[in-house]
């Protein structure tokens, strides 16, 4: 079975997400100990197939970037494979694979049905995980400070100007801000995560109609002198990190790994939350079958407890490759990520998807084909 933290909350006949600590806490010992003898175990399932690659290339979003190293480097370890990902950006990932650069492609914004039929693509998802927004003030620590959407889009818009502004002082009783002006940090890449963010803050802000939703945008902070990119989460996080008194977005293992002081965001329903694997997988309430090309968008869940900025993030392959072996191989490694790959995202706050889903992802496989029309991977 795999190691899912949500698996135990999925009805059999839904193939939906949902978070579930309690099943999490009576779980058997034994299956988190044994886990990591599964990976070594299990790896001869994984190599030595004919017609399988295993040296494989993949590039694009930067989100899940941390998983998919650390998934790399356990894959190696177990089956002497080779994936080589970078970690360019969402749009760079969906040029590289429209251009068959690259073994897969992946993106945190999830292609429309008609866009991966006209570049012969199928996408499936590998986990979920949240976009959170990261400060740099002096006095201010991680989960410490609390936003809303309305507050947030009016700080990106520039009509929030400064730390002190009433609407930041009234949702942060008792916490001392600076008067001091407010300077944003966003992807100056082509990115998913700025996707996901600016889709949550059109959501919930009318105003935010005016400068849209999608991986790149027009930012109105940047016109008054207030605002500047950095390239990847990596470079969000840096300059956050760097710089007083800013405010950027970035995937929580990057907020986690940089020791970032992240707000604690009130959701869709009201509540309070803060970034965790929980709150994600409670945005993640979705009957993936009923999802054509599993394109789903989850950000502001009205789900209890549900993260407001949550994400599932995608690969993306060729139906009809040139290189049958190297995209096989491509399935091989995920296939692999979805059966031994479950602690691994759990330690980095990401949420892998329970077994019924996993099925239906992996059934989605049959569409890769041969010239000859025959699947160019089977799952064993």
């Amino acid at each position: 079975m795999r190691y899912s933290l949500l698996a135990a909350c999925v009805a059999a006949s839904v193939l939906t997400l949902t978070a579930c600590n309690q099943a999490e806490e009576n779980k058997p010992t034994t299956e988190a100990a044994g886990a990591t003898e599964a990976v070594t175990a299990g790896a001869d399932a994984y190599k030595d197939i004919e017609g399988v690659a295993m040296n494989i290339s993949g590039a694009g979003a930067s989100f899940p970037a941390p998983l998919y190293q650390k998934w790399s480097a356990n894959f190696n370890a177990a089956t002497g494979g080779q994936v080589n990902y970078n970690s360019i950006g969402s749009s760079g990932g969906v040029k590289q694979i429209k251009a068959k650069t690259v073994d897969f492609g992946a993106s945190d914004k999830p292609l429309k049905p008609a866009d991966l039929k006209e570049a012969g693509l199928i996408q499936f998802p590998t986990v979920i995980g949240g976009v959170v927004p990261v400060v740099n003030i002096e006095g201010v620590e991680p989960g410490k400070f609390v936003l809303n959407g309305e507050v947030l889009a009016a700080i990106y818009l520039g009509k929030i100007k400064k730390w002190n502004d009433p609407a930041i002082v009234a949702l942060n009783e008792g916490l001392e801000l600076p008067d001091a002006d407010i300077i944003t940090v966003h992807r100056s890449d082509g990115s998913g995560t700025t996707f996901n963010f600016t889709y949550y803050l059109n959501e919930v802000s009318s105003d935010w109609a005016a400068v849209g939703v999608g991986k790149s945008v027009e930012w109105p902070t940047d016109k008054m002198n207030t605002g500047f990119g950095g390239k990847g989460n990596e470079g969000v996080a840096s300059q956050v990190g760097q710089t007083p008194n800013t405010i950027g977005y970035v995937e929580y293992a990057y907020a986690k790994q940089n020791d970032m002081a992240y707000a604690a965001m009130i959701n869709a329903a009201g509540n309070t939350v803060m970034p965790s694997a929980e709150t994600f997988g409670a945005a993640g309430n979705v009957d993936w079958s009923k999802t054509e090309g599993f394109y789903k968008v989850i950000a502001n869940s009205d789900t209890d407890q549900a993260w407001p900025i949550a994400a599932a993030t995608f690969i993306l392959v060729h139906k009809n490759p040139e290189n049958p072996e190297q995209v096989a191989g491509a399935l091989n490694f995920y296939n692999w990520a979805y059966d031994q790959g479950d602690q691994a995202a759990l330690d980095l706050d990401y949420v892998p998807f329970p077994d019924e889903a996993v099925a239906l992802f992996k059934d989605s496989w049959k569409q890769v084909v041969t010239a000859e029309g025959k699947p160019v991977y089977t799952v064993k």
